[in-house]
């Protein structure tokens, strides 16, 4: 998926008067957030495992350089190879080579955002290999050819509806009169359909959850069991995971699982938690001929020196999404790219460039919620704040942010002209406990939500005259 991130303010127009994606935002809503809160309550460590869990993603960040190289050494004694891609284009070419090694001709993946980043069906099918996506939500959006909206579900920002004309428009040896009504019949002919991608695919790519430098392994969470199928029925498997996904042990990734799947979708635990070494043993009934791991760079070395090193704590569940306004006002699509949400605001300019995704930060209300719900404790806020700065160093001198910004530092450092010009602005549009449902010069802000009138009184006048009456 090729960045747009700098559409980011026309996308949010546009998706504000779209009444179908509203509604399947106002569904978020009353979903994931719920759920999560009651698989919480049913949990009274869940905010210690979130200390255990930041604390184990520090410790990884620190020295993740020794437990990489650890896990490249364990995925060689298990059989299999590791691919280092210090970008998308790397791992592009790896991942096609690769396939072409094998003779490849159908490709099955399961869910990844990293496959999403580094676009790899686009890739795919220019080297004439088609990629079929597997997990129910991606393979819709890839029969409508549009991006993932959602970490987690890709699909969300459709109706039920929508999925069926998609179904009907591209399932064309079916009827065109079958009842697409019931989510149940949605899944099952989807699923007929797959099941014949999964038996007749040359390679599955995947992605991981988790790269375990104990054992060489992979953690794949999913809750339809297509990345079972993925990695097992083809003769070669090939993962695909960003560096920092690795964790030291086994009994570390299950730190982590315990507050992922409760943190995404509310279940104690995802359907689907796999572990995979290596390729098929002699003894072993199924499995890949050949396994592959290509870890991808692309930026996230350079933030481990940096204040924004921890973004990279970040474990994909999506909960600052689903609690975001500012996400459920525009939905997905809006941050034109694959990471969305308060999580990608703070990830994507780290990754592109702040001069090439400077509209992200910005897009926060800095509310705080993102960091509230996070299972790894990420200050996103902060972070988004120092991005915010680093935009701003970054202007020219004689921008309209810089000059009246100049001109606030001017009037707030001097008191008497702070307190007249105060005087004056309360008088024209004090209202008390009043809100203002129309600015002119804050139309951007009045459009949506109202603003909240100065009060009559500042607090230092109200001080200064309770001291007078003191006397």
């Amino acid at each position: 998926m090729k960045p747009a991130v700098d559409s980011l303010s026309d996308k949010a127009r546009d998706a504000l008067k779209d009444v179908k994606l509203q509604d399947a935002l106002e569904r978020l809503s009353h979903g994931f957030p719920e759920k999560r809160r009651k698989a919480i309550e049913r949990l009274p460590e869940f905010d210690d495992l979130r200390d255990a869990a930041r604390d184990l993603k520090n410790h990884v960040l620190e020295h993740l350089d020794f437990y990489l190289e650890r896990f490249e050494e364990k995925v060689i004694e298990a059989g299999g190879t590791v691919h280092w891609a210090r970008d998308a284009a790397e791992a592009q070419e790896i991942i096609v080579g690769l396939c072409r090694d094998h003779n490849a001709k159908t490709v099955t993946k399961s869910k990844s955002m990293i496959g999403e980043e580094i676009a790899i069906n686009e890739h795919l099918e220019a080297a004439g290999i088609t990629p079929v996506e597997t997990d129910m939500g991606e393979y819709i959006i890839q029969l409508r050819n549009e991006p993932p909206s959602h970490l987690i579900a890709p699909a969300i920002h459709l109706s039920k509806d929508q999925v069926g004309d998609t179904f009907r428009d591209n399932h064309t040896h079916l009827s065109k009169a079958r009842p697409l009504e019931e989510p149940r019949v949605l899944l099952d002919e989807a699923r007929d359909i797959l099941r014949e991608r999964f038996i007749n695919a040359d390679v599955g790519i995947t992605g991981a959850n988790m790269l375990v430098a104990e054992t060489g392994s992979l953690v794949i969470v999913t809750n339809e069991g297509n990345a079972d199928l993925t990695m097992t029925l083809p003769k070669v498997h090939i993962a695909v995971a960003s560096i920092e996904k690795i964790v030291p042990t086994l009994e570390d990734a299950s730190t982590i699982l315990r507050v992922l799947a409760r943190s995404a979708t509310g279940q104690d635990m995802s359907v689907y938690t796999s572990i995979v070494t290596g390729p098929k043993r002699d003894d072993d009934l199924d499995g890949p001929g050949a396994f592959h791991v290509v870890l991808l760079d692309s930026g996230r070395a350079a933030m481990l020196g940096r204040p924004m090193r921890e973004m990279l704590r970040c474990i994909r569940c999506a909960a600052c999404l689903n609690h975001c306004p500012v996400y459920k006002s525009i939905g997905g699509h809006a941050y034109g790219w694959v990471y969305s949400g308060p999580m990608g605001a703070a990830l994507v300019p780290n990754l592109l460039g702040v001069h090439n995704a400077r509209a992200l930060p910005h897009a926060s209300t800095l509310c705080g919620t993102c960091e509230d719900v996070c299972p790894v404790r990420i200050p996103i806020p902060k972070l988004l704040r120092l991005l915010r700065q680093r935009d701003f160093m970054t202007e020219s001198a004689f921008s309209v942010n810089k000059r009246a910004m100049r001109l606030w530092a001017r009037i707030a450092a001097r008191p008497r002209l702070y307190r007249c010009l105060h005087k004056i602005f309360a008088g024209l549009f004090g209202k008390g406990a009043g809100r203002y449902t129309h600015l002119p010069f804050l139309r951007k802000w009045t459009v949506t939500r109202d603003f909240p009138a100065p009060a009559k009184k500042s607090f230092i006048d109200d001080i200064s005259l309770r001291k007078c009456n003191k006397k």
